[in-house]
């Protein structure tokens, strides 16, 4: 039996009695940001390290497929309040440690915490009140293709919420205002949707139930440079806005550059360094350099700094 109970820590629309009816207010966009800066970084990934609020904690974590080993003793925090990108190879297991984390595979070892919680540990009921905690965007939006824009948003409210059909209409037109859709593409199909729509609109399905933390599987492939930055941009100002820890896997470069806090990397199984862009920068492993190091990383690099460089001489001249 699914909890009713609402799960709205920061509602997005009015609970009855408080301006039943109206359209929730979409929060407040920030400015756009330019790229951390590289004390800034160091700064606050130092802050949460010592301040050891791990939302996520996986702990020697073995994953295997048929016997053979695909996540091979794996040890990860994610900390509260940080956007930690996570990346490999493409085959490495970084979807697989999100689907495990998640419940969606088993494991076969190691221990998984979320907010605290074994999640191997709890009962039922327990692991569904944790689970209404995060929201995950899949690889391609995964949407359903045969219920529109609107439907989808509402899904999970409708599965795990007791709300009417009116309060839940409403909050799902606000969260497609949450990121940048409006009220024309509610009664769509998936299939008459741009790519960057799609992730859009599951990007609104992911934060339907007010999450805390935010999955976000290749949230840009498949987009445009433009479009991808302005997905970037997006996750950024929704993470600050609403206090969002996010585990966002992901190849792209730029994102990891621009809005990452902390980048895990994944190789033969195991993470074997996590850190500040600039910790990867400076890494001697040869994977690390590598993929930090070839022409697209070099070239982004570049971008990056001359970027920050160019903001902090705004504000020195203002």
């Amino acid at each position: 039996m699914i909890s009713k109970e609402p799960a709205m820590k920061r509602a997005a629309a009015p609970q009855r009695g408080e301006g039943w009816g109206e359209r929730a207010p979409a929060p407040k966009p920030e400015p756009v940001h330019a790229p951390l800066s590289a004390v800034g970084r160091e700064v606050n990934a130092a802050h949460r390290a010592t301040s050891n609020d791990a939302v996520i904690s996986v702990r020697d974590l073995v994953v295997d497929f048929g016997g053979a080993p695909v996540l091979d003793h794996v040890t990860l925090d994610v900390f509260r309040g940080e956007i930690l990108g996570f990346v490999g190879g493409s085959g490495a297991g970084k979807s697989v440690l999100m689907r495990t984390i998640i419940g969606l595979l088993p494991k076969r070892q190691g221990v998984i915490e979320v907010f605290g919680t074994d999640l191997a540990g709890v009962s039922d009921r327990e692991r569904r009140t944790v689970e209404r905690r995060w929201g995950v965007l899949f690889q391609q939006g995964a949407l359903f293709s045969s219920l529109t824009v609107r439907q989808n948003v509402q899904f999970p409210m409708r599965e795990h919420l007791d709300l009417s059909p009116r309060l839940i209409d409403e909050i799902a037109l606000a969260k497609l205002e949450m990121v940048g859709l409006d009220a024309s593409v509610s009664d769509k199909f998936p299939a008459e949707l741009s790519g960057g729509m799609v992730k859009r609109v599951a990007l609104a399905r992911a934060l339907a139930l007010d999450p805390e933390i935010v999955f976000l599987d290749e949230p840009t492939s498949g987009l445009d440079p433009i479009g991808a930055a302005e997905f970037d941009e997006l996750i950024r100002t929704l993470q600050r806005t609403l206090g969002l820890s996010v585990f966002m896997i992901t190849h792209d470069l730029d994102s990891l550059h621009a809005v990452c806090d902390r980048i895990a990397v994944l190789v033969s199984g195991r993470v074997i360094a996590a850190g500040t862009i600039e910790t990867m920068l400076a890494s001697e492993h040869p994977w690390l350099k590598s993929y930090f190091h070839g022409k697209r990383g070099r070239q982004i690099a570049d971008k990056s700094e001359h970027q920050i460089a160019n903001q902090v001489s705004h504000r020195i001249h203002r």
